[in-house]
């Protein structure tokens, strides 16, 4: 195993060259092959992370709690309102602190822009152990390493000229964060996949990560492009991602984002936005959907879905960046 990453923080994939990467990868790669045979790998044994999360989780949670059993190490799970983070602890004291108790830390901070990624690292300012992105508001680099695993499943490693079409889509539920769009749009351009990013005028992403998203596609030789139709993003694409994500500047104000949403329900992908794409086209979507207002149960459950593949890769990418940084 390479140790030249050991110590580093996993916070944002920007931060990362396309070689770390694709260590990322080729661990991931084959933890998953020693899992599917039975084998051992215990890389982190009697290591201890811990999993500080201030909003709910289920694939992120379980993810890293079964990865760091399966290492043969240990998570603490840490919810922000029953610590002392919620009487007001400091990022600093609780980086210096976890830091000599474990060997990892591990942080979910999405909800509010302009908070979690800053608070993240605060915490790795202080840290003598890797801290690790479980997802904030400016990028989910836990998910978008394991969306690009199930594309090269799928796919092959060679992307160059592939369309990947990153939609907005409705849904009356919450104000979701715009991490996950943000990280696709980042990352998937560096590895040779064309973007086009679709979403209503309201819904714009935070200006300065598509600005990134534009200068990692000019240095690769890729597109990024963005439209105001989901039906021309799909058009032609061999990967949909839709998702629902909240407006920037009504975070405090859920509901009014909530009702402006309203206004755009025919963002939904369905068979017939489906028929626009290739014919052997993937939908992907991190998880959990909005059946019926994101997506429809024909095409989530149909044969263009790998969001099972997709959600499992989840387990053998954390353990890849726990493997390979704790």
């Amino acid at each position: 195993m390479s140790e030249n990453l050991k110590g580093r923080d996993y916070i944002t994939t920007q931060e990362w060259t396309l070689d770390e990467l694709e260590e990322i990868l080729e661990m991931s790669r084959f933890l998953k092959e020693k899992r599917k045979m039975g084998l051992p790998h215990n890389l982190l044994t009697d290591k201890t992370i811990f999993l500080l999360f201030f909003d709910k989780s289920t694939r992120t949670r379980n993810s890293f709690e079964a990865g760091i059993t399966q290492l043969g190490g240990h998570a603490h799970f840490i919810d922000s309102e029953t610590s002392q983070i919620a009487h007001g602890e400091s990022a600093k004291d609780t980086g210096i602190i976890l830091s000599r108790y474990g060997e990892g830390i591990a942080i979910r901070h999405d909800l509010v822009p302009g908070e979690g990624n800053a608070y993240m690292r605060e915490v790795a300012k202080w840290a003598d152990v890797p801290v690790i992105n479980m997802q904030c508001d400016i990028d989910h680099p836990c998910q978008t390493i394991a969306d690009l695993m199930t594309i090269r499943e799928k796919f092959g490693k060679n992307l160059k000229g592939l369309k990947m079409a990153v939609s907005w889509a409705y849904t009356p539920s919450y104000a979701k964060p715009l991490s996950v769009p943000q990280g696709l749009i980042t990352l998937m351009p560096r590895f040779g996949i064309d973007v086009v990013l679709a979403h209503p005028p309201e819904f714009r992403l935070m200006p300065e990560q598509v600005k990134i998203a534009k200068k990692n596609a000019a240095a690769a030789g890729t597109k990024f492009e963005t439209t105001d139709s989901m039906e021309d993003a799909f058009r032609g694409a061999d990967i949909v991602y839709p998702k629902s994500w909240g407006i920037l500047e009504l975070f405090g104000e859920p509901q009014k984002a909530l009702e402006i949403g309203k206004k755009y329900k025919n963002w939904i992908c369905d068979e017939k936005k489906m028929q626009l794409t290739h014919k052997d086209s993937i939908y992907m979507h991190c998880l959990p959907a909005d059946r019926g207002n994101e997506v429809t149960d024909k095409v989530i459950d149909g044969s263009h879905s790998v969001i099972y593949d997709e959600a499992e890769n989840r387990l053998h990418t954390c353990k890849a960046i726990m493997a390979l940084t704790m």
